[in-house]
């Protein structure tokens, strides 16, 4: 397996894990053609510093898993950088192999290169079986978190 940055070519598959669960099945369209929202995002992600959209592939070259890691710098807690990691998802078939870990511990990798104080990240309360992956990978429901749609 390998980790890197995803490529404008990944973008469908991309796509097509976030849209691989019973939450993402409601909130994501990958059709063919993909629309043009997908493709204005992922090129805004890659013109921002700090953001990056990570793949994990496999030996043959399929794309396993993704996440999306932003770095932001903050004056809160003394000026300290901290990274968000969102979108997280694994491809069916390679669920509970231990690939959903190792891509989140590369992503804090990454963060720690960038020098971040904290890595954030929120899962969705309907996400039981997520919030205990993350509690098991060190990640505690410190705050309360807050969205409003718009």
């Amino acid at each position: 397996m390998k980790f890197r940055d995803a490529e404008f070519e990944d973008l469908p598959a991309i796509v097509t894990l976030l849209a691989d669960d019973h939450l993402g099945a409601k909130r994501e369209r990958p059709d063919d053609p993909l629309s043009h929202a997908y493709i204005d995002a992922f090129h805004a992600v890659n013109q921002q510093p700090g953001n990056r959209i990570i793949v994990v592939e496999d030996s043959d070259g399929r794309l396993s898993g993704c996440l999306q890691l932003t770095i932001t710098p903050g004056l809160s807690r003394t000026g300290m950088t901290r990274a968000t990691i969102e979108g997280v998802r694994i491809r069916k078939d390679r669920r509970e192999t231990g690939l959903g870990g190792k891509l989140v511990e590369y992503a804090i990798c990454e963060a720690k290169k960038a020098k971040c104080g904290m890595v954030q990240l929120t899962t969705d309360a309907g996400r039981s079986e997520a919030r205990r992956f993350y509690e098991k990978l060190g990640f505690v429901a410190s705050h309360i978190g807050m969205k409003r749609t718009l």
